[in-house]
This record gives C-alpha cells, structure tokens and sequence, in this order.
C-alpha cells in the first residue's frame, strides 16, 4: 500500500533524524559532551562520562538507522530504550502532561509508542531495509518478530541499564 510506505517514510524521517539531532546536541550544543556527562551525574548516573557517549551514540546511531529503514527493529529497540530510561530518571515524578514544569512523560512515551509500531509494521518499501530483503530472503523482520525484537531490546537495555547503573540520590 503506497500511502503507508510514504507514510513510514515521514514517521522514519521526522523521528530518526529529530534523535539523532538530540544525540548531536549532547556532543556539541551548549555545555557539549562534558556538560550532558555533568547533567547524568547529577541526576543519578553512576557512570556520566560513559553513560552521556552511549546516550549521545545510541541517539545519533538509532535515529539515522531509522530514517534510513536500516535493521529497523533495532533501531525502534535504540528509541525504546532512550525514552524508558528518560521517562524513569527523569519525566516520571513530573507526572503525565508534557506542559507542566520540567516536562511530564507524555512526549517520551509517545516517541517509544512511534517507534514500537514502526519496529512492528517494518520500515516499508521506501527503506534500505526492503533492498536488502530484496537480495537477502531472510532480511524481514517486521510483524510480531520485529514487535518483539523492538520491545525485548528496548526494555530489556532500558532495565538493563536503571539497574546496573542508575542511582538517584535520596531526599
């Protein structure tokens, strides 16, 4: 169906290169790396340097793999894992809203949303994704394959990560 592949591509686009935008701002906006490394130590990671690298990459790298339809399932499981983890640290205690103070959870979880139906529905004709299944038969994971590698990675990183590393302070 022609309107959901131009369809895909708009969602892939906006919401990949809008990520990778964002990675691109934790490297070289204001404060640049050392200053999203200082923002991470203060709300709790126990690893900021690290943890502000792989944030910065995992944004640059899922954002462009999605924009592009590339190993969409993972870069959907990238998007899933980013936001969980920004909504636990960070939007959570704000509550739902967006437009409240320091901003709620409701973005963040509409953006996991995006990314789970498009690591779901597959990245359509209009993907890198579709020419290589093209050559290679076994290069399709979209359908329940790709909702479940998408969710599974995505979460299973985003507790991975709360857990092994996340230790907010106590008030």
């Amino acid at each position: 169906m022609k309107q959901l592949d131009v369809a895909l591509v708009m969602l892939r686009v906006f919401f990949g290169l809008a990520l990778a935008y964002h990675g691109y701002n934790k490297v070289f906006g204001g404060g640049g790396l050392a200053g999203t490394a200082r923002w991470f130590g203060g709300i709790g990671m126990k690893w900021p340097k690290w943890q502000a690298r792989l944030a910065a990459a995992t944004e640059i790298g899922a954002g462009v793999m999605l924009a592009l339809g590339l190993a969409t399932p993972l870069a959907a499981a990238g998007f899933i894992g980013i936001m969980v983890v920004a909504i636990v640290v960070e939007h959570w205690k704000v509550g739902f809203f967006v437009f409240k103070p320091n901003q709620g959870w409701e973005y963040c979880a509409s953006i996991a949303v995006v990314a789970l139906f498009i690591g779901t529905v597959g990245a359509g004709k209009y993907s890198l994704d579709h020419v290589i299944h093209q050559h290679v038969e076994k290069w399709s994971f979209h359908g329940w394959t790709g909702a479940v590698i998408s969710a599974a990675l995505g979460f299973g990183g985003a507790i991975t990560q709360l857990a092994v590393s996340y230790r907010p302070s106590k008030k």
